[in-house]
């Protein structure tokens, strides 16, 4: 399944994949991610008025067989018959609306085609983490500059380098995902971004310990990645970090979830150790106000590393391995 993101002369301009390929080639070998799935072309999508959500044409509404419950005092759905994402559904409708109300002639709008990260893992738990501690890019208006960074002021952005912008992760007990939005990740604490990580690993019964290790393995390599960049700055990117639910459970815990057939998980087989690794993978996505020296015509450089982003990544770095270390 892939995602589509709608295009504009400022997202053509400024979503390049060339931030992203000197990244990847710099890791190459240590595990560091970029989500670099993009195309040259817009691809066209006809959207018809008067047509829901669900039955638009071009779109094929993406249901889970594992029900949602949305932790958010703001989300009113029953979570007992969530099927799908809520805060995604809610943003998607956002954008559609958006778009019908700004061209209500067009009928033929222009997209770009995003790579859908998580389609390999059969339960993604995904935390999403909006990093370092400036969220507005060099081309920000006054005004929006002064919003950006009140947010940062008044979050963990300021304190942490990094705060919560979404979460979702499959509980073993209920066979739910429970989520988490942006702006629950907005009102936390130093002690409530700690106690949100916790959260993200814990499955419902027990914490996943097997998790640690793998994840600081790829965030000690992003931040050595990163510290050698001269001039980059990715200001508003987000962090993905995505384990797979799956792995682990036991037929006595596994709830009754309708999984495809075909399992192409190389971890998936019967006969492996149990010391297999879980998988995961951390992604750097979202690059519309990253800049660099020589981008283009950005008039605005920087020397050295992006230092508020790897502050956000040592923050991480240094809680992760807390929670491990008290749960030894």
């Amino acid at each position: 399944m892939w995602r589509v993101k709608p295009w504009s002369r400022r997202t053509r301009r400024r979503e390049t994949n060339h931030v992203a390929n000197t990244l990847a080639g710099a890791s190459t070998g240590q595990g560091v991610a970029v989500s670099t799935k993009r195309r040259k072309q817009a691809w066209p999508l006809k959207l018809q008025k008067g047509t829901s959500i669900q039955d638009t044409k071009g779109l094929k509404s993406v249901h889970s067989d594992v029900p949602f419950q949305m932790l958010d005092g703001n989300s009113s759905v029953s979570s007992e018959k969530i099927t799908f994402n809520p805060w995604s559904l809610r943003c998607h409708k956002q954008q559609v609306s958006r778009m019908r109300s700004e061209s209500k002639e067009r009928k033929l709008y222009k997209f770009l085609l995003l790579e859908n990260v998580v389609h390999h893992f059969k339960l993604p738990c995904v935390l999403d983490l909006k990093m370092g501690t400036r969220q507005h890019g060099d081309d920000a208006s006054e005004e929006k500059a002064a919003r950006q960074m009140k947010k940062c002021a008044q979050s963990t952005s300021a304190t942490l380098g990094v705060r919560v912008c979404g979460m979702q992760v499959y509980q073993l007990d209920t066979g739910h995902y429970l989520c988490r939005n942006k702006y629950y990740g907005r009102g936390l604490s130093i002690e409530g971004f700690r106690s949100a990580l916790y959260q993200y690993l814990h499955n419902g019964v027990e914490l996943r310990k097997d998790l640690f290790e793998p994840i600081l393995s790829k965030l000690r390599s992003l931040k050595a990645v990163l510290e050698k960049q001269a001039s980059y700055r990715f200001y508003s990117s987000s962090l993905l970090i995505i384990y797979d639910g799956k792995d682990g459970l036991s037929e006595a815990h596994m709830k009754p979830v309708d999984l495809s057939p075909t399992d192409n998980l190389q971890d998936s087989s019967s006969t492996e150790a149990p010391t297999v690794q879980p998988k995961v993978d951390v992604r750097m996505i979202d690059f519309a106000h990253s800049t660099f020296k020589g981008f283009r015509d950005d008039p605005t450089v920087h020397d050295g590393p992006d230092m508020g982003y790897v502050f956000g990544l040592e923050s991480l770095i240094n809680i992760i391995g807390q929670l491990r270390d008290e749960n030894q």
